[in-house]
C-alpha cells in the first residue's frame, strides 16, 4: 500500500520553538482580556474560538474551552455542545466570508494522537478550496497565505457579531 505524505515544512518554526512548561495559550490568551492581539475570534458562555498561529491553511481556527481539561469527554455536555456550535458557525461564516469550498475538522487528544497541545482539549477547523495545495510547500518550503492572521481574525469576528 502506498501513502502519499502530506508535506508541512512551514509548520517547522513551532515544531522548534521550546515548550513553556507552566504556560497554556487557551488559558493565558482569554485571561488576557486582548483579544485583537491574542487571535481571538469570539468568545462564548464556555468556550471560545482563535486564530491558530501556525496554521495549515488560511482560516485555520481552534475552539477550546475555557476550563483547562485534557480530555473531550472529561467536559460537560452543555460545553461540548458550545464547542460543536462554534464549530459549525465557524463554518457557516466561512462559507459566506471566506468561500471556503470544504473543511477538515477534528482533534488530536493526548499524545499518541499527535496532540500539540494535549494539557487543554481544543479542537481544528481548516477551510479548504479545491486547488488550496499546491507545489509552494513541496517545492519552495512555503506556504502561501493570502491573508495575515490579524486581517483574517477580523472578518470572522465581524461575522460572528453579525450572526449573534
Amino acid at each position: 500500500m502506498n501513502f502519499e505524505r502530506l508535506w508541512a515544512p512551514w509548520r517547522m518554526e513551532y515544531i522548534r520553538t521550546p515548550e513553556m512548561a507552566d504556560e497554556c495559550i487557551f488559558c493565558d490568551k482569554p485571561a488576557a482580556d486582548k483579544d485583537r492581539e491574542n487571535l481571538i475570534v469570539y468568545r462564548g458562555q464556555h468556550a471560545f474560538l482563535m486564530m491558530n498561529l501556525y496554521p495549515y491553511n488560511n482560516g485555520h481556527v481552534l475552539v477550546a474551552p475555557y476550563r483547562h481539561v485534557s480530555e473531550f469527554d472529561g467536559l460537560e455536555p452543555h460545553v461540548q455542545l458550545e464547542m460543536l456550535d462554534l464549530v459549525s458557525r465557524a463554518m457557516t461564516i466561512m462559507r459566506g466570508e471566506m468561500q471556503a469550498g470544504g473543511f477538515n475538522f477534528g482533534a488530536n487528544i493526548g499524545t499518541a494522537a499527535g496532540a500539540g497541545i494535549e494539557e487543554h482539549v481544543h479542537l481544528h477547523l481548516v477551510p479548504r478550496w479545491i486547488g488550496d495545495t499546491n507545489f509552494m510547500p513541496v517545492i519552495g518550503a512555503a506556504k502561501v497565505q493570502v491573508q495575515s492572521l490579524r486581517e483574517t481574525r477580523d472578518l470572522l469576528a465581524a461575522g460572528f457579531e453579525q450572526s449573534d
